[in-house]
């Protein structure tokens, strides 16, 4: 690690000019640099982190009156402007619109890694603004972001608990036979060579503490995984220590939180706490122990018999204490007891071990019309999936900067998660995906109830006929703590739980969420409430994740256990899954008339694309509606398959039809009519085709001479297989005299 901090001169040598910027140096070669004091002079912190040619400015604004919130009020908002990557919006009014997929899923990512670091009872309103200044599509600005956004917070006066530094690792194959090697900060080119596909940030503090992790793989080992978030961790203490050395010299004095808000949201006096604290515990332990207790509860019930205690404290003591005073001890006690419980006997609030898992159903093929189907239920949560296979035309299309740093173009595989209030039992909104949902699906799609439509997804895929090299299966971790006392920076014990209910993950101090296929892990995302891991307690919760994935695994294989062939012998281009089907037509002309439709077949959700010149290939949403047009297409390709007609050769044609300007005739069965003109039936000039005695049925010798390039007929000759010409032949009745 080599940390070198200096003043820098941007445009001259004015001191003027001169910006404030650290250079740190990773054990891989690469660099990179953050600064400050150079834009945004105005916000409460600003830093622009660079790597490579990749650089974004990250502002930290604080509001400095609190607000009676019961969750820290932070806000991240990353913005990646087409101009940062040289290119104009390719949307209508060329301008940036709405937040894409992958700025939504990075403000996410930075969120995760800030948050766990303010303090408790923290309440002031705090954005965190993330601008991309440059990309050049080779480093992405995701990690840049998190470092930045940590400078510029601990270069503020808002209290924070950090810095953190944030890394990307990759995986290489080792030299010969050896392991594979970890490298940092690795390029999107080498991402995409990189050993087992694994593509992951981690986030960690001093101490080597870890705060996030998210990250992807084809199939990644669970030791090879381990290994990189070591080498990861490890790598950035030297972000942090190049932070805190420009926080030291340029960093402001942090606000005291001293006038945090009463427990009612209420300036003045405050409410005796302790006092409110003591009426509560003993007034409700003993029930919310028998609550707690109950296994016979399940999620609904569990959770009305703890609001109706609340209730029935808040309406007894109204009179003495604040209603919301009385609330908020109440919601204290009750986390604090529901994890002193778990610490007891070891047994959770369904009465499950800490190991185990909850009961797991499965089905597939649930409705036929559908391509693939699935229901996945653990315990009380079930995920119905379903998979869509459309054409290529189908894929998602990528907003011009997620191109330049992902190097796709477009998705061909995305998933698309939907969280509705009725599963929860409750009212609330439903349109567009939220940040949440989008989260989740990305999750999955690497791969989150996020973990169940992992295993549903992989089912559905399979019922599908989808070729997946095997099942996936997720699984979510938790975890709750002891400390030292008031000591938030050792823990003193812990409990890992596996497959968490949701009262455990809002109670407990990580969601940890881990998935994967029976050789390795494909998707891993960490989120911690506490200010940091171990690494000892994420490499356990690593091994007890992959143990419960099996174990998943192995149930799902009771019902299916490899792709189904029917959609696969159907022809059906499985190896291009969408959404959306569209409707097709196919039409016959008259001839070679391409103005005047003779007759058409509408297909229903047919969709027939292009791959090269000369192949086709046949969409359809199901077999019969495929056969259908299979079907037709076949027969009017036999009935009117035209032979390969040789320039200059003479063909025997049959005369179906007289007209005043010529003869129809055909020169093969199937064949639409072609016109031989009075100008080429005879040496002589002829008026009408009577004249020269012909009549329908009468089989005469013409020369083909290939189509006109211009209407496309073809163009037929007799007389050139005569003579010279003796005389005029005129229709019946002309009384001219003949020359």
């Amino acid at each position: 690690m080599q940390i070198n901090l200096a003043l820098r001169k941007p445009y001259n040598d004015s001191s003027a000019n001169r910006v404030p910027t650290v250079d740190v140096h990773f054990n891989s070669g690469r660099y990179m640099t953050i600064s400050t004091g150079k834009y945004a002079r105005f916000a409460d912190g600003c830093a622009v982190a660079t790597l490579g040619d990749t650089s974004v400015m990250v502002t930290a604004v604080s509001k400095t009156k609190p607000s009676p919130s019961s969750f820290i009020p932070l806000l991240v908002d990353y913005r990646q402007k087409a101009a940062a990557a040289g290119r104009i919006p390719t949307n209508f009014l060329r301008r940036e619109l709405g937040p894409t997929e992958t700025e939504i899923l990075t403000s996410r990512l930075i969120d995760r890694s800030l948050r766990p670091l303010f303090p408790k009872g923290y309440s002031y309103e705090t954005q965190i603004m993330c601008n991309l200044l440059a990309v050049d599509g080779s480093n992405d600005p995701a990690v840049a972001s998190i470092n930045a956004a940590s400078a510029a917070l601990s270069l503020s006066d808002i209290p924070w608990n950090g810095p953190v530094g944030a890394v990307r690792v990759g995986l290489f194959r080792g030299e010969g036979d050896g392991p594979p090697e970890v490298c940092v900060n690795p390029t999107r080119r080498e991402i995409s060579q990189s050993y087992s596909g694994l593509d992951l940030v981690i986030a960690a503090t001093k101490q080597n503490l870890v705060v996030m992790l998210e990250g992807s793989a084809e199939v990644v080992h669970q030791q090879d995984l381990m290994k990189a978030i070591k080498v990861g961790v490890r790598e950035c203490q030297s972000v942090i220590s190049s932070i805190q050395q420009l926080q030291k010299t340029y960093g402001r004095t942090k606000r005291v939180l001293d006038n945090l808000p009463n427990v009612d949201g209420s300036e003045g006096e405050a409410q005796p706490l302790e006092e409110i604290a003591e009426t509560v515990k003993s007034e409700c332990e003993r029930k919310l122990r028998e609550i707690f207790r109950d296994f016979s509860h399940d999620k609904l019930s569990r959770d009305n018999a703890v609001f109706t205690l609340r209730n029935e404290i808040m309406e007894k003591y109204q009179d003495k204490y604040a209603t919301s005073a009385i609330n908020e001890a109440f919601n204290m006690f009750c986390r604090e007891l529901f994890r002193s419980m778990i610490f007891e006997d070891d047994l959770r609030c369904d009465g499950r071990k800490l190991d185990q898992l909850r009961n797991i159903s499965c089905e597939v093929d649930l409705y036929k019309p559908l391509h693939g189907s699935a229901l996945f239920q653990r315990g009380q949560t079930q995920v119905f999936c379903t998979v869509s296979l459309d054409s290529p035309e189908s894929a998602m299309r990528m907003d011009p900067v997620s191109i330049l740093t992902s190097g796709l173009k477009a998705k061909n595989f995305f998933l698309h998660y939907e969280f509705p209030p009725y599963a929860t039992k409750e009212v609330g909104r439903s349109g567009p995906a939220g940040r949440r949902e989008t989260g989740h699906g990305a999750l999955a799609e690497k791969g989150s109830s996020s973990m169940a439509s992992v295993c549903g997804g992989s089912l559905a895929l399979m019922d599908a006929g989808v070729p997946v090299s095997s099942p996936a299966a997720g699984v979510a971790m938790g975890l709750v703590t002891r400390y030292q006392g008031t000591d938030t920076k050792h823990i003193e014990d812990y409990r890992i739980l596996t497959d968490i209910l949701g009262i455990e993950d809002y109670m407990g101090d990580m969601d940890f969420k881990l998935a994967g296929t029976k050789r390795g892990v494909t998707a891993i995302q960490l989120d911690m409430k506490i200010p940091g891991l171990p690494q000892k307690i994420v490499m356990e919760s690593i091994l007890k994740a992959s143990d419960a994935k099996s174990r998943i695994i192995d149930i799902m294989n009771e019902v299916i256990t490899r792709p189904s062939l029917a959609l696969m012998d159907a022809g059906v281009p499985v190896s291009s899954p969408a959404a959306g089907v569209a409707m097709g037509l196919v039409t016959r002309y008259q001839g070679t008339d391409t103005k005047h439709i003779e007759d058409y077949r509408i297909l229903t959700d047919i969709l027939i694309t292009q791959e090269d010149e000369g192949h086709f290939m046949l969409f359809a949403p199901n077999q019969a509606a495929k056969d259908e047009a299979q079907e037709l297409i076949d027969g009017w390709l036999a009935s009117e398959r035209e032979p390969q007609l040789e320039f200059g050769a003479i063909y025997t044609a049959t005369i179906v039809e007289l007209r005043e300007i010529g003869v129809m005739v055909t020169l093969y069965p199937g064949m639409q009519p072609a016109l031989l003109h009075n100008s080429q039936l005879d040496q002589r000039k002829v008026s009408h085709p009577s004249a020269l005695g012909l009549e329908v049925g009468n089989e005469i010798q013409v020369k083909y001479f290939g189509r006109d390039p211009v209407s496309g007929l073809m163009r037929l000759s007799r007389k050139v297989l005569q003579g010279p010409a003796s005389g005029v032949v005129r229709n019946f009745g002309d009384q001219s005299p003949s020359s």
